[in-house]
Parts: structure tokens; sequence; C-alpha cells
């Protein structure tokens, strides 16, 4: 089971748009999590979708983010 969790929803233009920015960030791979059907989920997130939990530690990385932010995520684990 992989330690990134990207949280998303269906027809999300954002979390696409994240997608793409894990690949170019060549991130390695990571789970993703729908909020959709999920009510305690939807309470966490609401609308700060997409985000990246990292559940080693419990550190997220909220929207908008780019590839240098995601590599400096994944560089700063403790």
């Amino acid at each position: 089971m992989p330690d990134l969790v990207l949280y998303q929803r269906d027809y999300c233009h954002l979390c696409d748009l994240a997608l793409a920015v894990l690949a170019e960030a060549q991130a390695p791979e990571f789970d993703s999590v729908w909020v959709d059907d999920e009510p305690a989920l939807e309470a966490r997130y609401g609308m700060r979708l997409p985000v990246l939990h990292d559940a080693r530690d419990g550190r997220e990385l909220d929207w908008p983010f780019d590839a240098a932010a995601v590599r400096a995520f994944l560089a700063a684990v403790p």
C-alpha cells in the first residue's frame, strides 16, 4: 500500500491538473481516494481538494501546488 494518498472528487478539473503535476514531479506510487461518497472525508476536505496526504507522518499538501512543491514535499520526509 502506498504511503501517499491523493484526495479528490469525481469530475474535478483541479484534480485532473493535480494528477498531471504529480506525473511531472515523478511522484512515487500513490492511492487516489474520492471523497464524494464519504461524509467524514467531505467534512474534512470540503473545498480544499485536491490534497496530497503522506500517511507516514500526516503531512498534507493542499492545492494549488506545482511540481517543485511536490518534490519539496516528498523530500521533507522526517
